[in-house]
């Protein structure tokens, strides 16, 4: 996608050095970090530098050949994974991308870092490719919504950040609204806030007014209204885990949304490429959940009205906070999967680990 009319990746290499863009200084501030070390890795990863399941499995994956680069071997192999599979429990992509690298590091008696750069290469273009694919099959679904209104305004609705800031480009949820607006399909995203981080504010909003799509930030908990008023006509979220039965994991908030467009006759789509999807387990209770620190909740950060970053304390210091990261929605409320292998029900998705083979 384009920032300013430059195409960018959310990461690349320049030789054996990783770039990446640094989320957490967006909308404000356009700001290319270089990782050089595992330790780098890690840390774009754990504070949320890098984020959303695609592009967390593509930068491990580059964290692997960083730490080979000093080490060659299979002990620095295993140790730079035990590493970086600690760095976030939730989004599957991660512990896909670290045993992907490992079984074809190991496949031949030697390690060699040459190998490492193009396995995780061959990552960063399978992304894109698979996200392609979700687009175009996701386009042809909004386009059928477009001619049943005559044409008229498709309006979505959107929670979190899913778009090619969470993977390596194009994203998941957005990636059909892309595809759509290129295609000449009048187009508008609702566009969730995303407490307690904002990704859908600071990130998807970002994302879209640069691609030139119309959109419109909202409050969570205004979803449910715009649905009983008929303002939404379907709902598209990404997904950091996906499990055997359809239950899906997603940023806290993602069930709210399903129950209300349940209740209001609302399609719920679920963009889902095929790395993200663990038929290892069977259940979403099942699904480790991320608790992050209270203080994401406790203070708002943001810039003044002259552009010098701030941070504000919303409640006393007394306060009991809770930071659960995602909640599951169960695969009764959801319409279909967008994924790679083309727009399925959740007892198709078995489809997706035969991709994965």
């Amino acid at each position: 996608m384009k920032v300013n009319s430059i195409p960018y990746r959310s990461i690349w290499r320049d030789d054996q050095t990783i770039k990446i863009i640094d989320q957490t200084r967006l909308p404000h501030e356009f700001s290319i970090v270089s990782l050089g070390s595992v330790n780098d890795t890690y840390h774009a990863i754990h504070s949320m530098q890098v984020r959303g399941a695609p592009l967390i499995g593509a930068t491990a994956a580059y964290g692997i050949c960083l730490a080979l680069k000093h080490q060659c071997d299979e002990a620095s192999l295993n140790s730079a994974i035990d590493y970086l599979s600690s760095a976030r429990p939730t989004a599957i992509n991660l512990q896909w991308a670290l045993k992907r690298m490992h079984n074809r590091l190991t496949a031949n008696k030697k390690i060699y870092l040459t190998a490492a750069f193009q396995e995780a290469d061959t990552i960063c273009n399978e992304d894109i490719s698979q996200n392609k694919k979700i687009g175009k099959f996701g386009y042809s679904y909004l386009k059928h919504i477009s001619q049943k209104k005559s044409g008229n305004t498709v309006n979505v609705l959107t929670h979190c950040n899913a778009g090619w800031l969470a993977t390596v480009d194009w994203g998941t949820a957005l990636a059909p609204i892309y595809y759509a607006f290129n295609e000449g399909i009048d187009i508008h995203v609702w566009v969730d806030e995303t407490r307690p981080r904002n990704q859908g504010a600071a990130l998807t909003a970002w994302e879209l007014q640069n691609h030139g799509v119309p959109c419109t930030v909202i409050v969570d908990n205004a979803g449910g209204h715009l649905m009983q008023n008929k303002l939404v006509d379907v709902c598209i979220v990404g997904t950091d885990r996906t499990v055997a039965n359809g239950d899906v994991c997603n940023k806290i908030g993602t069930y709210l949304k399903a129950l209300a467009a349940h209740d209001n006759n609302i399609p719920f789509l679920v963009a889902l490429p095929s790395s993200t999807y663990d038929n290892n387990l069977q259940h979403g209770r099942d699904v480790p959940i991320e608790n992050r620190d209270p203080h994401e909740v406790s203070n708002i950060r943001g810039v003044t009205t002259d552009n010098t970053w701030s941070e504000t304390r919303i409640v006393t210091n007394k306060t009991q906070i809770a930071n659960p990261a995602f909640d599951i929605t169960p695969a009764k409320l959801i319409t279909n999967y967008i994924t790679d292998n083309g727009i399925l029900k959740s007892d198709q998705l078995f489809r997706l680990s035969q991709v994965q083979e």
